[in-house]
Formats: structure tokens, sequence, C-alpha cells
């Protein structure tokens, strides 16, 4: 390590964004190794240019823009862990009636686990990303306290809840005080090589969004035929499989019933789709498992927080108590009832910009506290 420097890894995935990030960092004295994860396993990418993050075509713009900046650049192959801890739950999670967010186990096993480890393992004090987010210290609790980020239109919390204390301190994110256009800016400035380059939003490893198609080839047990019905358990059509479908979805149920109908339930013991209307796919709260305590130690009691259930939902406002002594499980009771609360997906509890914690939705809760009911999918939390 040069004498004086601080040495840090940045995850280059060949977007602007990381790309800004490992240049902050040269620019504020760092020592800066840039690092593409190879996560895309043999068979999985299609042949021609892909824009996807961590592509073989990321590798040729990350690998331009760390010469560029003067760094040294490598590729750590993580084929085989990513494949365990985020392809295959994604493919089991869909199975189980779930609707799976695979960008926080690839946070937390793969860039902020595995990644940190080598870092460390190299010399490195820490690990930066091109995330919007902020981290920053409480003077009072000593606690590690993950922030949204300026550009709250960016804000990328509530994919990196499953952060430990341990990690939260040896992470940067030098996005957090810019604005996505004050970022392309700063690329065109210093004439990064994907400083036009269009953002991605698939899924890394479904380059063309087809989860489905990525089902039917990865998982064949996907393809369940079994029934449709409605919240009375009338029959009104059939399905190729449970893991097809997702609560809130409208389009392509293939039913002719004359009125818009939602999925408002997935059984997957029973290999059903339920379907009602509009209002049936609203729930008044949530039961979650798999919980990571952010700027809190714990829960011990009810607390009033914002949640949010979809990467893109905006913050409900709520109350959550735990539901047994260690806060291992968390019940959440929505203010106002909320759309297509989704088994597999995460909740995240904010208290203003500050996280609090999240966790992994294991079912939604409908009807009145007194006397109300739970959905029957009970989709399981890791462990």
């Amino acid at each position: 390590m040069s004498e004086g420097r601080h040495r840090i890894v940045v995850a280059m995935s060949g977007g602007v964004d990381s790309s800004v990030a490992a240049a902050l960092l040269v620019e504020q004295g760092w020592e800066v190794i840039g690092v593409t994860l190879q996560i895309w396993p043999d068979g999985i990418k299609p042949p021609g240019r892909h824009v996807g993050c961590c592509s073989v075509d990321a590798v040729d713009d990350a690998r331009r823009v760390a010469d560029r900046l003067g760094i040294p650049y490598y590729v750590f192959d993580f084929q085989e862990l990513f494949r365990q801890t985020v392809m295959e739950p994604f493919a089991r999670s869909y199975v189980q009636g779930q609707t799976p967010n695979p960008c926080v186990w690839c946070n937390e096993y793969v860039k902020f686990g595995a990644l940190l480890q080598r870092a460390l393992q190299l010399g490195a004090e820490a690990v930066a990303t091109g995330h919007y987010a902020r981290v920053e210290r409480d003077p009072q609790t000593g606690r590690w306290q993950l922030m949204r980020p300026r550009d709250l239109r960016k804000d990328q919390t509530y994919a990196l809840w499953p952060l430990t204390q341990e990690q939260l301190s040896r992470v940067r994110f030098p996005l957090a005080p810019y604005t996505k256009e004050e970022v392309r800016e700063l690329a065109r400035a210093r004439r990064l090589p994907v400083a036009y380059k269009p953002e991605s939003q698939e899924i890394c490893f479904i380059p063309d969004d087809d989860y489905r198609r990525y089902l039917r080839e990865q998982v064949p047990d996907a393809l369940r035929p079994g029934l449709i019905v409605d919240t009375r358990g009338q029959v009104l059509g059939e399905h190729p499989g449970v893991a097809f479908f997702t609560i809130g979805q409208r389009k392509g149920l293939g039913l002719a019933v004359g009125r818009p109908l939602y999925v408002v339930d997935l059984d997957p013991v029973s290999n059903r789709v339920v379907v009602g209307e509009r209002d049936e796919a609203r729930a008044e709260g949530l039961e979650a498992g798999a919980i990571n305590w952010v700027a809190i130690p714990g829960l011990d009691g009810p607390r009033r927080v914002q949640a949010r259930i979809r990467r893109n939902a905006p913050q409900a406002p709520a109350v959550i108590e735990p539901v047994d002594a260690g806060a291992r499980r968390v019940r959440c009771r929505f203010d106002e009832p909320q759309w297509a609360v989704t088994p597999g997906q995460s909740v995240v509890w904010y208290d203003g910009d500050t996280v609090l914690g999240g966790g992994l939705i294991g079912r939604a809760v409908k009807g009145s506290p007194a006397g109300g009911h739970t959905s029957p999918v009970e989709a399981s939390a890791r462990a």
C-alpha cells in the first residue's frame, strides 16, 4: 500500500454510477482498486452486445474507465456464489408463491459479503459502490446508520437493509451528495467513456426481462398446472403454474369474465391462483421475518414508522411490533390499506431518512385488527 494512502476496492459494474464513484475516490486521495464481479454463468447470457451490470460487455467498459483513471483493475469470479445465494433462491421463491428481489441477496452475500472479505484480504479498508445511499455513525449510540441520499428518486436503501453494522462500517457510497443528473455531468467533465451509457433496469441474469422464460428453462417443476379461483372458491379457469404469477397482477390471467380481476393470493400448497376485485388485493398489514435492525439494536414494543413494501413504492405510515420475544418476526399494521403486499418482497422501515431495519414479507394481513384474517400463503423467511 502506498504510504499515507488508504486502499479501497470499488465494485465497477461498467455503468456511469460506479465509474464516477471510482473517479471521486481517486480525486479524494484513495488508493483505488477497480473490480468487476463475474457472476454470469455460461448459458445465461445471450450472444451480442448487452448493457446490463456485470455482463461480459460491462467488463470492457469498466476496464476502459479504470485505464482512464489510471487504477489497477481485476475481475473476480463469483459465479458459484452468485448461483447459490441469488439465482437458486430466486427460482425457489417463485415456486413457493413468492416474488423475490434478487438485488437484496446480491448486496448481502456478494457485493458486501464476499467482495468485502476479498477486499480486506487485499489490504483494503473498505468497499465502495455506485449506490445512491448514505452511511453515517450516530454519535450518541455509536451505531452505523443507513440513510436516504440527496437524490430521493434514485434512493437505493430499500435493497441495502440486510447490511450489518460491520459491513456498514466498511462501506463507502461516494454518490450520496449528488443527483443522477450531476453524476452524468461529473462523468462528462472527466471524459469517462461511459458518460452517456444508458441505465439497465432488468435483472442482471435475465437480460430479456422475461422471468417466466427463465423459470421454464431453469426450473421445470414450475410448470405445474392448477386452478384459478375467486375469493369464494369458484373455479374461473386454469393456470400453467403458481410461479408465473404475482400479487396484484391483472394482465395475462387468460380469463373472460367481463370485469377486471387481479391476483390477490397465491397458494402453492393447493396450487391455486386466487383472483378478486381490486380492493381485495389490498392488505391492512403484514408479517415479516429474516429481520435485520440497522439504526436500532432491536424492537421491544410498538413503534411508529414509515414502511416501504416495494422498491418504487411510496413510504406508508405504519406501526410495527414484535411477534416474538426476540423480534425475529415483526407485525406491521398500516394506517391505510396497501396495494399488493407481496410475500418474498422486502419491507423496509424508516424514521425520516434513516433506515430502522427491514425484513422479508412472509404474509399479508387482511381484515381489521380484531377478528381479521391472513392470507393462506405462509411464505417461509430465510433462516
